[in-house]
């Protein structure tokens, strides 16, 4: 089960953002389900947004999780600037790799984390 309608509804203040300002890679993942499914048992919504693809989200977290070609998915979309901590934290008790890149809105690079 990947699919959760549970879980709390991103805030207006980050709904209103208009545009992405978190991109990232979860490395080793060829898939993008597992990864939908371990957000979901951490109490986030979840729900297809393709084919292989899915959108998680919380209060103050809401990103796309698309797979490509190869062993890596892609993550992208909003998260409240102060939370990006918590979304590495998250991305690190799943037990991946990854690279997280942080945009102002202006999209300028101001964090990066990789782990």
């Amino acid at each position: 089960m990947d699919l959760s309608e549970e879980g709390e509804a991103l805030n207006p203040e980050w709904a209103e953002v208009g545009n992405n300002n978190v991109n990232g890679i979860l490395h080793g993942c060829r898939d993008a389900s597992p990864v939908a499914e371990r957000f979901v048992q951490a109490g986030w919504r979840s729900r297809a947004s393709s084919w292989n693809g899915y959108e998680v989200g919380t209060r103050w977290c809401e990103v796309e999780l698309d797979p490509v070609d190869g062993p890596d998915v892609l993550l992208n979309g909003v998260v409240d600037p102060r939370r990006l901590d918590d979304l590495a934290g998250l991305l690190h008790r799943f037990g991946l790799t990854y690279s997280l890149e942080l945009y102002d809105g202006d999209g300028t690079l101001v964090r990066e984390i990789r782990a």
